[in-house]
């Protein structure tokens, strides 16, 4: 009987919740929508057991301008290999340096810079003493085979890895850590681990890097062994890129293994390039706002010279040469650009040969008998000069020296026999100095660049459809990152120095939140070309997990 009743009761508890229901239309129910069924992950047709990275520094974990444990950690190798694990991958091996301090010591003695940490206004080098010594040699075989400042034919260069080649130039120093032998090439170290799977990225980075960065000379601006000057700085010719990238290509799959490559970006649009503004001269920085209508009388009669030479013919576009600082806006700073007719000569004959000119050298406390001098000074240094414009891009380097007084002009115009308070005037970087062609990249060096890109590019597409290989658009996720930001997740990246999160304090390789970003970019080309659903699965790096900087204190 006590079951009937509570039979009973729940019928007209059912049938009370029906009515209040049913006086409720459809749009006033909140509605639950299915929880989507998550598939269960597969490899597809790829087999991951056996993953090699081969590459330069984004395969390295090179992050804030050196190579150290945490970055390493954090390498887009390593959080891929995280993932393989998940349907068979193996462990993964990395040449780890000795230290979070990062650089290099050759012999003791310090040839690369400790990494860079936030000092509460920008990048600045961390007050440190590294500890990894090139010549202690670590054993391999490794699975990450990033060498930063490799260029497409160090991957084939018997010898790349040879100890007694870096002091030389001749030898990477991070090859030679990890080198199998002292005449290994970084592909044979790679193929002969008999990869199932591999990545083959950024190559084709370095072929112009190093020519972008040294302002389209070469010259290395720190003083230290750069990562991408290593066999030079000059662009890569398009046709060896072919035939390197071909053999690496045949090389790695000549057993059957699967891989991933990677295209080249437009390397500009890093904010190695695009940080340093082209017109950073404010009329309210007190030490150049109040030296403005000075500066301005001084180019005056350079101008005045320039419109004289394009009226008799001798040089053309006068108004590209004129020099004119703004006292109510930023102005641009004066550069070398060795692209226009050197007019030196020219400059000093119209100078000596002025009436006014005398009056004007002895404006300055110069005696009148100087004025020759002071036309050929003028002549030698602004006989290739202009300001920038919005198309020239300054390397980032330049922001720590623009304003700065040139120390080796400054002697040069001593010599010269002016006094120390005008030759210090006159060698003031960007402003009496100009900046010499390593700090900036005019729009000839930038073609340049774009130009060998594109190419490698042809290349690269070409021969990762002839293999089958999956294939990453570097260059389309760098533009779209540095217009609309690149979203994963909870986080939109962008290429702003400090706080996009994309791009590490070095202005060129990524935070280790963008390496994760970059190893899921990896795993979307996988799940498209071998079928495989790492994405749809979840098996994914979380960008969240992974740090925009390290802490200048990391143990």
């Amino acid at each position: 009987m006590k079951k009937k009743i509570m039979n009973t009761k729940y019928i007209w508890l059912l049938i009370i919740l029906l009515g209040f229901t049913a006086c409720n239309t459809i749009e006033d129910v909140d509605r639950i929508d299915p929880v989507a069924e998550i598939p269960a992950l597969t490899s597809g047709t790829a087999d991951f057991s056996k993953y090699i990275a081969v590459g330069a520094s984004f395969t390295a974990g090179y992050t804030d301008g050196a190579v150290f444990i945490a970055g390493q950690t954090n390498s887009f190798p390593n959080i891929l290999n995280n993932q393989f694990m998940s349907v068979g991958g193996g462990t993964f091996t990395q040449p780890l340096t000795s230290d979070n301090i990062g650089g290099l010591l050759l012999g003791g003695n310090l040839v690369a810079n400790p990494r860079l940490y936030f000092n509460g206004s920008g990048p600045a080098v961390l007050p440190a003493t590294p500890t990894t010594e090139i010549t202690n040699i670590v054993s391999g075989p490794f699975n990450n085979m990033g060498v930063p400042g490799a260029k497409s034919f160090h991957f084939v260069a018997p010898g790349y890895g040879n100890v007694a080649g870096v002091s030389i130039g001749a030898a990477n120093p991070y090859y030679a850590r990890m080198a199998s032998s002292s005449n290994a090439t970084i592909i044979g170290d790679a193929v002969s681990q008999n990869p199932t799977f591999f990545t083959l990225s950024e190559v084709g980075g370095n072929d112009v890097l190093g020519y972008a960065t040294s302002g389209g000379t070469g010259i290395d601006q720190t003083g230290n062994l750069n990562p991408a000057t290593y066999g030079g700085n000059d662009i890569t010719d398009p046709n060896v890129f072919a035939q390197v990238f071909s053999s690496e290509v045949a090389a790695l799959t000549s057993n059957g293994a699967k891989g991933v490559v990677t295209n080249v970006p437009y390397i500009t649009n890093l904010p190695h390039f695009t940080t340093v503004p082209f017109a950073p001269l404010s009329p309210t920085n007190p030490s150049f706002g109040p030296l403005i209508p000075t500066l301005n009388g001084v180019f005056g009669q350079l101008n005045q010279v320039y419109a004289y030479l394009e009226s008799v013919s001798a040089i053309n576009n006068a108004a590209e040469r004129s020099i004119v600082f703004s006292t109510s806006a930023a102005s641009a700073v004066v550069i070398k650009d060795e692209t226009l007719t050197d007019i030196s000569a020219q400059i000093a004959g119209v100078l000596s040969a002025s009436p006014t000119f005398p009056a004007f050298v002895q404006s300055f406390g110069l005696p009148v008998q100087a004025a020759p001098l002071v036309a050929n000074l003028l002549g030698s240094i602004y006989g290739q000069t202009r300001q920038a414009t919005a198309a020239d891009l300054l390397v980032l380097p330049s922001s720590s020296i623009i304003g700065t007084v040139n120390t080796t002009t400054y002697s040069y115009l001593l010599n010269q026999g002016l006094p120390a308070n005008l030759a210090g005037q006159f060698a003031v970087e960007g402003v009496t100095n100009p900046l010499a062609d390593k700090w900036v990249l005019i729009p000839s060096e930038q073609l340049a660049i774009k130009t060998a890109t594109d190419e490698y590019n042809v290349t690269i597409a070409n021969v990762a459809a002839a293999n089958g290989l999956a294939l990453v658009d570097f260059k389309g996720i760098l533009e779209e990152a540095s217009t609309t930001g690149i979203s994963d997740g909870n986080f939109i990246l962008t290429t702003k120095l400090v706080t996009g999160g994309l791009v590490s304090l070095d202005g060129i390789h990524l935070t280790a939140r963008g390496y994760a970003v970059m190893a899921n970019k990896f795993l979307e080309a996988i799940d498209a070309t071998y079928g495989s659903n790492f994405i749809a699965a979840g098996v994914k790096a979380n960008p969240g997990d992974y740090p925009t900087n390290y802490s200048p204190l990391l143990p």
